[in-house]
């Protein structure tokens, strides 16, 4: 039996879901999962830390690529929205942020990151890409 994913959005899928489980060989898991971030929404917030990355805005005095921004935006969102930070001493005695998965965030939290950066933006005054202004 392959993986199968069942989108639960109307009665026919839901029947589907059922008859699948009722099927699945013995050890086969199930999980009900609220749905992850979107593609959508992974191209809007790389499209902004990108723009980001682009930009003359500067962080702990020094300008930052996408990628540490993306890691910025996400930690300062995380300590926004009340949710934890963990600063652990990394392998090479480095400090290293724990953070959360953007791949794994809802889409109601993929939501909330991208207008978090939004605002960042606004306020620092980055200018967004064309790119970014269409898909958002």
């Amino acid at each position: 039996m392959n993986k199968q994913l069942f989108r639960l959005v109307h009665p026919q899928a839901r029947a589907g879901a059922v008859q699948a489980v009722k099927a699945a060989p013995e050890g086969y898991v199930v999980t009900v999962a609220e749905p992850t971030r979107s593609l959508d929404q992974n191209a809007k917030f790389h499209a902004i830390c990108s723009d980001l990355g682009k930009s003359d805005v500067e962080w702990a005095g020094r300008r930052r690529n996408a990628a540490q921004w993306k890691v910025l935006l996400v930690s300062g969102h995380a300590i926004a929205t009340k949710e934890q930070a963990e600063i652990v001493p990394g392998l090479e005695g480095e400090f290293v942020n724990i953070r959360e998965s953007t791949a794994l965030m809802s889409k109601k939290r993929g939501a909330s990151l991208i207008e978090y950066s939004l605002v960042f933006c606004v306020d620092k005054g980055v200018p967004l890409h064309a790119y970014t202004k269409n898909i958002l």
